[in-house]
């Protein structure tokens, strides 16, 4: 089993789903951890962002390149 890691810190829900679903698409396993707990009603996203995406060490730069597209409006090749 590969170890994952902290690769990238998400602002928000639209930017999470967007970049999993691209990833899903690339077939690079990745989890996104929300960190929005109910009971503090989401106290620590100001501090820690929405979320953060974790996965293997040796997609960190594929999904660096990624997530800098889709915060630049650069164009996203997909395999449709």
């Amino acid at each position: 089993m590969e170890k994952y890691e902290n690769i990238l810190i998400l602002d928000n829900d639209i930017e999470a789903n967007l970049l999993a679903s691209i990833l899903e698409e690339r077939g690079i396993p990745h989890v996104i951890k929300p960190h929005h707990d109910s009971v503090f009603s989401g106290i620590f996203e100001p501090q820690f962002g929405w979320g953060q995406l974790d996965a293997p060490a040796a997609y960190r730069d594929e999904v660096l390149e990624i997530y800098n597209d889709i915060r630049t409006g650069g164009g996203i090749e997909t395999d449709a």
